[in-house]
């Protein structure tokens, strides 16, 4: 249920932490993945290393904040590949300002990353998506999305956005054989969480039951589960993988 022999995957923000990781697990699950980030040398990395793993891989350097880049992102993932069957939109930014000092540059370079990225990467890919038989879109969005997100509510909002577009993206796209679901992870050990000092980074980690950050690797399984026909009767839904960090 899990293998994606003969598959073709995008992962943006795929050269570290939770991208990276999923990168990983999908070229284990047999497919074939695309990495996509702003840095070259990066992507470069990144593809020799899903290599020397035994998969067939490619760096594209591309920023989910250009519009043309994504153009590109698709087409050389077809042209390299033939095909394309699973979009993992886990690129974001953290960038967040205090509610009553936002600045326009701030909301346009955030939420240009964390939800128009996304949703027209999947535009892109759709033609690809409709003909590919085992089309799944995983939106990797944010425990956030739930929570009182005060202090991050730039960032928490266009996650909550990105959800919505989940939702709607099933409804529209089931006909055509997409499935479209969200992963909501926790706090994550990654660059991203590290970036914050350490009595927040605590703070982050002690707040769900589990009282722990997770590995990325621990968003593995729930996203393979979402990107394959382990999943095969699921659209629409958000996947929270956070430790008990939001309650139900």
């Amino acid at each position: 249920m899990f293998d994606l022999s003969g598959r073709v995957a995008i992962v943006t923000g795929g050269t570290r932490g939770i991208g990276r990781a999923v990168a990983e697990g999908l070229v284990c699950a047999g497919a074939s993945v695309v990495v996509a980030s702003r840095k070259a040398d990066a992507c470069a990395e990144t593809e020799s290393h899903l290599r020397a793993l035994g998969g067939e891989a490619l760096g594209v350097p591309a920023h989910m904040g250009e519009l043309g880049d994504l153009r590109r992102l698709v087409g050389q993932t077809v042209e390299r590949f033939g095909r394309l069957d699973v979009v993992v939109n886990n690129a974001a930014n953290a960038l967040t300002q205090p509610l009553g000092a936002f600045t326009p540059e701030a909301w346009q370079k955030s939420f240009d990353v964390n939800l128009r990225g996304p949703v027209f990467l999947v535009q892109e890919a759709l033609p690809h998506l409709r003909a590919s038989g085992h089309a799944a879109v995983v939106n990797v969005i944010s425990a956030g999305a739930f929570l009182f997100s005060s202090f991050v509510a730039m960032y928490a909002a266009g996650k909550a956005g990105l959800m919505a577009f989940t939702r709607a993206m099933a409804a529209q796209f089931a006909p055509d054989g997409i499935r479209v679901n969200a992963l909501a992870p926790g706090t994550v050990d990654t660059d991203m969480v590290r970036a914050n000092p350490p009595e927040a980074q605590r703070s982050m980690a002690e707040a769900s039951l589990m009282r722990r950050a997770a590995s990325p690797d621990e968003m593995v399984g729930p996203a393979l589960f979402l990107a394959s026909d382990a999943s095969s009767f699921m659209t629409g839904q958000v996947l929270l993988v956070d430790g008990g960090l939001v309650p139900h």
